[in-house]
């Protein structure tokens, strides 16, 4: 059985490490923890405040490291590590609330910068990860409960794409191209790769909307799951949602792979979450190719910029894995031929000027689509 653990707990500042505590004891046992070198891997995608729902709550970062050195009479080695996209992860950590969060503890942060070769599943074969996510004894995920523009929500499997270092990211997002199922094929992959030991979301604060970076919402949810499966974990956060699991693509990968969901065993309370805002994601290229790049520039869904809140940082056209925006006043263009909807570019954008859209055809095209059902 793949065991998933509910508890329910509606802010960060009453319970959190009795919680935590109680998800962790029964899946990580304290043996396995003494001398062993623990990676802890939250979900560090910008620098922004716990407010705003955009990176695991320093909170719980904290609980989680002090409860593995008092688990291991102070003996495990732990490092916090992530590897962002494109933001200086000094600034990250600064901005995000979790240097001050871990003053005291003994734990290195650092972040993730060599990279290892090891064997994967196919149809990868090989993939370069964090040294530190290759070589630990212990990996702890710490998911944050976040929608994403192209892979509908970054939850547990999500998370692990982290552990791929710097530049790489933007490398595999265009041998990705612009569907989602190839890409969370290749995140499934580097999830059974690292072999977390347990995975911890971070679902008290949520994002909804348009994720998993700044042009988000935030939205209080009030639960923190874990389970030493990431793949029952996100399946329990769709039930909670009322999502089937072919909905979201690292589920739909994984049940391709064998994933049993009638094995998933729930132990708490777990409620309905209502009403919570998910985005549209990308649709998928159909029909002859001689076709693609029409439907490419009026079908699909893609980044639009609002030159109101643009400061022309250049994140965007820094990160673009397919070369596709260029700088330009009052705002950068998009060359949605060459775009490939990785949505790279809304993530990082430090302003929440870019906007997952449809254009004009494919918002009459859904409308017509929705009457006919």
């Amino acid at each position: 059985m793949a065991k998933v653990l509910v508890r329910r707990l509606l802010d960060y500042d009453h319970g959190l490490e009795e919680a935590v505590h109680a998800l962790l004891e029964p899946l990580l046992p304290a043996a396995g923890l003494r001398s062993a070198r623990v990676l802890v891997k939250p979900n560090l995608l910008a620098p922004a405040g716990p407010e705003r729902a955009v990176v695991t709550h320093p909170a719980v970062v904290r609980a989680v490291c002090q409860w593995i050195v008092d688990a291991s009479d102070g003996s495990a080695h732990v490092l916090v590590g992530d590897s962002p996209a494109v933001w200086p992860f000094r600034t990250v950590v600064r901005r995000s609330g979790l240097e001050d969060a871990l003053k005291g503890l003994p734990v290195q942060v650092r972040e993730f910068k060599d990279s290892v070769q090891v064997s994967a599943e196919p149809p990868f074969h090989s993939l370069e990860l964090a040294r530190e996510a290759v070589e630990s004894d212990v990996v702890v995920n710490l998911p944050k409960w976040k929608t994403h523009s192209q892979m509908l929500l970054t939850l547990a499997v999500k998370n692990l794409f982290g552990c791929v270092v710097g530049v790489r990211k933007p490398q595999w997002h265009m041998r990705a191209g612009v569907g989602a199922d190839w890409f969370a094929r290749l995140l499934v992959g580097i999830c059974r790769t690292v072999r977390p030991s347990v995975h911890l979301l971070d679902g008290i604060l949520a994002l909804e909307g348009d994720g998993p970076g700044l042009g988000g919402t935030a939205r209080p949810v009030g639960y923190l799951l874990a389970s030493p499966s990431a793949d029952a974990l996100d399946y329990v956060v769709c039930r909670m949602l009322g999502l089937d699991a072919t909905q979201l693509p690292t589920l739909r990968a994984a049940l391709s792979l064998g994933f049993e969901p009638s094995t998933v065993q729930v132990e708490g309370n777990m409620e309905a979450v209502e009403e919570f805002r998910l985005p549209q994601t990308g649709t998928v290229l159909f029909g002859p190719p001689k076709f693609h790049h029409l439907q490419r520039r009026h079908l699909l869904r893609r980044p639009e910029p609002e030159a109101a809140r643009c400061q022309l940082c250049g994140k965007c056209w820094k990160i673009c894995p397919a070369g596709a925006i260029r700088e330009s006043q009052p705002a950068p263009v998009f060359d949605y031929d060459q775009c490939i909807r990785c949505f790279c570019c809304v993530e990082v954008c430090p302003f929440g000027a870019l906007t997952p859209r449809e254009p004009p055809l494919g918002r009459l095209l859904s409308l017509l689509t929705r009457r006919a059902w």
